[in-house]
This record gives C-alpha cells, structure tokens and sequence, in this order.
C-alpha cells in the first residue's frame, strides 16, 4: 500500500512537470494512466511519461488488487474484525466469569451462569466449541487457556471468578496457577479429574475444587440411602418443580433489623421464611439458630420457603432493582 502510494505521487509530480496541470487534474491522469480506462490529449513528453507510469507501476497495481481480493474473499478480514469488535467488547467486561473450557462440563456451567443472567467470557481453541458459543451469543475467545495473554484478554484482571474445567489436570493446575497470580482477589473453581490433584489445585490457588467422578458418586450413593430428602434438595435448588426455593443473601449495614435477634427481626411470620444457617462475616457458621440469636452486618443468612416470598423479602432489604441469582443491581426500565 506505501508503495502505491509512492507510485501515485510519483505520477501527479511527473504530470505536473510534464503537462504543467494542477495537482488534481495530475492526480486524475495518474489513476486513467494506471487502470487504462480514460484517454488523454498529451504531448509528447506526456505521452513517453505515461508509457513509462505504465510499465513499471501496471504490475502493482493488479498485485495490489489481487492481495485485497483474497483478503476479502477467504474471510481473514471479516475473521479479523471480529476478533477486534470481541476484544473491544471485552475491555468494558468487570466483574465477570471466565469459563476456560467448553467441553461437557464446561457447556453445564455456561448454560447455568446464561440462565441466571451472569456475564461471562469462554476461552477454548477447538472450532465446535466455538461455534456452540456463538450461537449461544455467548462473548468467547479462540485461544488456548493455558497462556497468560490468553487470560488477561478475557478479562481475568477485573474478574469475579474464574472457572476452569478443561479436560486435562495438568492444565487445570497451570491455568489456575496463572490466574491467581494476575487477579489474588477473585473466586476460583476448578476441576479435579484424578486422585490427589485437589491438593496440587488447592496449593495453585483454587477456591473450590470439583470432582466430577466423586460427585457422581456421591450423588447416586444418596439417591439410594436418602431419595426422598435427595430429591427435595434437587427441586428446591433448581426450582423447576415446586415453588420452594432455597437462598442465600448477606446483610448490609442498612437492613432495618441488623443487631436485633431473629425472633425481633420477625422473618419467619413477616416472610414465611426458615432461617436454616448463619454465616458470620469471620466464616462461623451457626446452624438451625435460636430465635435469641442476633442478626449482624455482613452475616449470610441462608433460608427456605416459596420463592414469590424470597424476592419480597430482597425487596425489603434492597429495593426493587435487586437480583438475588446474581447479586446486583437491574437497572429498571422507564416508561
């Protein structure tokens, strides 16, 4: 493209010399010169110069063409804007989850994170994945997990937590190894597939670490000693089933019944809610409180009962704009 450009000024300098024409008029015989579309009245001087522009700037030309013809029909310039407009998209991505991996377990967790309406980042270098992203419309890079430039381009540095379910433990250990490393401050969730990698990812930095094998495990083992309470707890998380809905919600400062007992605090007769567990702002957990039992700033509270109730009762604390799936604040439409 310089060269092109060189090759146009070159020209306009020669017609202007030659032909004694304004910069533009020199400009407009240059391009007729180079692509043989328009004839000129020149002398002969003209003429020998314009035989000359030819030879030696007609094969640049057609190059040139041909170059930003196949940029364009193999799809690398549309491949690239994309890219740039995702990256671009991403600067603006703050307290977010990065999914590295979206394999089996990698597509449960983005399914359940887009359900509950959580901005989120996958990172996978596999071509199906990506697509499988796309059409979900979910915000994706195709890089490999494992690089650090990969992670800060998610955004890992202004992350809320990071999830990172790849098929290989090794990988797993040196991805949350790097995360930890660029954000200290966020949650990180691992997988485990083998015995004893727990250790090595809780060492790496892991907050939490799962099993799936032993998980499944657990899981079937429960469903033959304890079915019923199994698939109580099952409905009452997902809350596809029934209406009962289980929660948890930390208490601001600005709660009308902060460092007031539970029985003063009259949730359960206000509300219709079980107060099962409390959990201190230190990480004590009190469970199945007394109704003497104080209420601070900052404890987590986790209770039971119909979901419709649930929300009355975030609205109280919270106001309106309040989701209790993720935590924030909804903006609210106006009329």
């Amino acid at each position: 493209m310089l060269s092109l450009v060189c090759l146009f000024l070159f020209g306009m300098g020669g017609y202007m010399i030659v032909e004694e024409r304004s910069p533009v008029e020199a400009l407009y015989l240059t391009i007729g010169t180079l692509t043989t579309v328009a004839p000129f009245e020149l002398s002969n001087g003209g003429r020998i110069f314009a035989i000359l522009l030819i030879i030696f700037g007609f094969g640049l030309v057609a190059s040139t063409a041909a170059l930003l013809g196949n940029m364009f029909l193999d799809g690398n310039t549309l491949e690239l804007y994309r890219r740039r407009k995702v990256r671009k998209k991403l600067k603006n991505f703050t307290d977010h989850y990065v999914v590295c991996g979206h394999g089996q377990v990698g597509q449960i967790v983005t399914a359940e994170l887009l359900q509950s309406s959580l901005p989120l980042v996958v990172i996978d270098n596999d071509e199906s994945a990506i697509l499988q992203c796309k059409e979900l419309g979910v915000a994706h890079l195709r890089r490999d997990a494992m690089e650090e430039d990969s992670l800060k381009e998610a955004g890992v540095e202004r992350a809320k937590g990071l999830i990172s379910v790849v098929n290989r433990d090794a990988d797993n250990v040196f991805i949350v190894l790097t995360a930890r490393a660029l954000n200290p401050d966020m949650s990180i969730f691992a997988r485990a597939s083998s015995k004893g990698v727990e250790k090595k990812l809780f060492r790496a930095g892991a907050n939490y670490v799962v099993s799936p094998y032993a998980s499944a495990a657990l899981r079937i083992t429960q469903n033959i000693l304890r079915p019923t309470i199994t698939d109580f707890l099952d409905s009452t998380i997902s809350g596809k089933e029934i209406e009962l809905a289980i929660e948890e919600l930390e208490i601001p400062e600005t709660a009308t019944f902060v460092g007031k007992s539970m029985m003063d605090a009259n949730i359960r007769n206000e509300f219709d809610l079980i107060i099962v567990a409390i959990k201190r702002a230190d990480g004590t957990r009190i469970y199945n409180p007394s109704s003497l039992e104080l209420i601070h700033a900052g404890d987590t509270l986790i209770f039971v009962g119909p979901q419709t109730n649930i929300d009355q009762f975030i609205e109280k604390i919270h106001g309106k704009g309040w989701n209790s799936k993720n935590k924030t604040i909804v903006p609210q439409c106006e009329n």
